[in-house]
């Protein structure tokens, strides 16, 4: 079989067409992403970017190794058994000595007592001393000015000083750390406190998330089911706390549970306790409160499903002799659990940072993990620990995102 040269031509001139149409198609799709672009440059800014910096300083801290440079670079020929050599002592007083000259040597204390507690005003100390420090030998008057160079532990912790990272954040973050073998242990019970946190934030949220759920569904099947007219007067309602902020609801919710407020005088009233009760400043105050500001966020997503659901559903499951409850549990509610599952996640997802509302109705057991990275980051500036919680935070988002998308995620909608 011979081919012309027309049919040369033709084909040609068909390749050519089809790149034609291809640099069209992306040029469209690009056209299509400029009115994007600005949402695209915030997202960037204001998420991706703090987020990502954020998990940098989980795991970042170069404070060891930019303060004490000789002392990192001499340990690296440290075998890590016994004291280090008269070296790394000459190493320590000349770092030590700089360190208290350009106003640093507090840096390296607070660094070291992160790890080691009780270190701070030891290293105070010693940098002050090396100053006066005469020209060697270095080792005995290092030792005789504090007890701490004498710890194989403290050199252990400068050794690592040598790298910009560190898993102390992190491991810290649940309450685990690394002995001077390198191993990975637990904490000490006295200082071990972040996994207790971590469960009362998990307890509360999914406390909240329950109640908003009982409180909700039938809220919202009243709503899909009602009137439109009396829907949207009803929806107004349910719509209305958004028009006030956190804070002012909080402050209102204080009012209502002290001892001399609304909610005590009623049931006083009614003769149900002889005396007032402590309903703020504990865990009944801050899930009180906290179900009431989250209620709408668990309610209109399973609104939003409800409204598509057809009542001939239940008509048909009824006229096949299936009971009222029957029918409803069997036909009903099982359509509505990607609303439920929408709604739990938000109200879960959101429960996990609330900082206003427990500090201010919670008692001092009732302190979530975003009190603690708020004490980190205003109070005590250690922005590793601060970061490493808000990343123990944004892995269980994801996790519980994952899940719900195996639960109630498009692929599931599709084969349902």
């Amino acid at each position: 079989m011979t081919i012309t040269a027309d049919q040369l031509t033709v084909t040609s001139d068909s390749k050519l067409l089809l790149l034609e149409l291809q640099r069209l198609r992306r040029w469209q799709k690009l056209k299509a992403l400029i009115p994007l672009t600005p949402l695209l440059l915030f997202i960037l800014a204001f998420f991706f970017v703090p987020v990502s910096r954020m998990l940098f300083h989980a795991v970042h801290d170069d404070t060891l190794s930019a303060l004490m440079p000789r002392t990192t670079a001499e340990l690296t020929r440290w075998n890590g058994e016994n004291l280090p050599d008269e070296a790394a002592f000459a190493a320590l007083a000349s770092d030590l000595n700089e360190a208290w000259s350009r106003k640093t040597a507090g840096a390296i204390a607070k660094r070291l007592n992160y790890e080691l507690p009780g270190s701070n005003q030891q290293v105070m100390s010693s940098a002050r001393k090396a100053v006066t420090l005469p020209s060697g030998p270095y080792r005995d008057a290092m030792l005789n000015i504090s007890r701490l160079w004498s710890k194989r532990e403290v050199w252990i912790l400068l050794k690592r000083g040598v790298s910009n990272y560190t898993p102390y954040y992190l491991l810290r973050s649940v309450d685990l750390q690394r002995d001077p073998d390198g191993r990975i242990v637990t904490m000490p019970p006295d200082q071990a406190i972040f996994r207790d946190v971590f469960l009362r934030t998990f307890t509360i949220s999914a406390g909240v998330m329950f109640l908003t759920l009982l409180l909700g569904f039938p809220l919202a099947y009243l709503l899909a089911t009602l009137p439109k007219r009396i829907t949207n007067i009803l929806m107004i309602l349910v719509i209305l706390p958004f028009w006030t902020s956190v804070l002012v609801r909080t402050s209102a919710w204080i009012v209502l549970l002290q001892q001399q407020g609304l909610v005590n005088d009623v049931l006083l009233a009614l003769h149900i306790v002889s005396r007032p009760i402590e309903l703020v400043f504990n865990r009944v105050g801050t899930i009180v409160a906290m179900t009431h500001i989250q209620l709408p966020i668990t309610l209109l997503p399973i609104y939003s499903i409800m409204k598509t659901i057809s009542p001939n559903h239940i008509r048909a499951a009824r006229s096949l002799g299936a009971g009222p409850f029957v029918a409803f549990w069997t036909v009903y509610f099982p359509q509505t659990f990607p609303g439920i599952a929408a709604g739990c996640l938000l109200t879960f997802i959101m429960c996990l940072g609330y900082y206003i509302t427990p500090a201010l109705v919670g008692g001092p057991a009732d302190q979530m993990v975003s009190t603690f990275i708020a004490h980190y980051t205003n109070e005590d500036l250690n922005w590793g620990m601060a970061s490493a919680l808000g990343a123990i935070l944004l892995l269980a988002t994801l996790l519980l995102y994952h899940f719900y998308n195996k639960l109630a995620g498009p692929d599931q909608l599709n084969t349902r």
